[in-house]
């Protein structure tokens, strides 16, 4: 997969894919990432990327001209998905990012200041929120978006691990337990010590429906909604 980022912040953004499983996924040829700083599609020669809002308000806005500009010099052939970070976008989860984890290139822009000059939607294909909260910039929430995706590609993860993550099945994961066997009298459950390859599956997703119905009863009811209708 091919990943383009539109930040302000290049330096905020590279780190990130250096290091545990995106730095591999880099190195193992996984994933190729570009890091472009929009301002340096300004039309002007003081590199301006915001202005104020016609009608008045608070803040400065996005100009449209930087953005496209980058846009069409990373995306020539025009085969992207171009994701658009916002707090107004369909909200994130694990269904989405195995949608997005499909595409061959993707290109994510971060916002800034108070918001885009609303013609910039025109050039996206989807707009994107990881929560009904707001951040001062689009890289840590288009980094989630990466991380997200990354660990879905083929061989990037051992095979299994994606599938038994929370909310791959629906249901939050089973608890997980390592050595020590017993540390200040909490002990790892015998049944993980059985050796009983199905009783233990048996006995994780009786933990994954427990887990679920007490910590997230939204999804245990679509979960039950979804197997009644099966």
């Amino acid at each position: 997969m091919k990943i383009d980022i539109l930040t302000l912040f290049p330096d905020m953004v590279r780190p990130f894919f250096e290091h545990s499983i995106l730095g591999r996924a880099k190195r193992d040829n996984h994933i190729t990432v570009g890091i472009h700083d929009f301002r340096e599609y300004s039309v002007d020669k003081h590199q301006s990327v915001d202005d104020t809002p016609y009608g008045g308000g608070a803040g400065m806005v996005l100009r449209v001209e930087p953005v496209v500009n980058a846009l069409r010099a990373v995306d020539e052939e025009h085969t992207a998905l171009r994701i658009l970070m916002t707090p107004q976008g369909l909200p994130y989860n694990q269904e989405r990012a195995a949608t997005l984890a499909k595409n061959k290139h993707i290109i994510i822009l971060c916002g800034h200041y108070e918001g885009y000059d609303e013609r910039i939607r025109d050039y996206f294909d989807v707009e994107i929120s990881i929560g009904d909260y707001v951040l001062t910039g689009g890289e840590a929430p288009a980094l989630v978006v990466c991380d997200s995706i990354v660990r879905l590609l083929p061989g990037v993860l051992n095979e299994a691990s994606p599938e038994e993550d929370s909310f791959s099945r629906g249901l939050l994961e089973y608890p997980h337990y390592t050595r020590p066997r017993v540390f200040e009298g909490r002990a790892v459950p015998e049944i993980l010590l059985s050796g009983d390859h199905a009783k233990i599956e048996a006995w994780r997703r009786e933990e994954s429906l427990k887990r679920t119905k007490k910590r997230r009863p939204d999804l245990y009811r679509k979960y039950l909604e979804k197997r009644k209708n099966r």
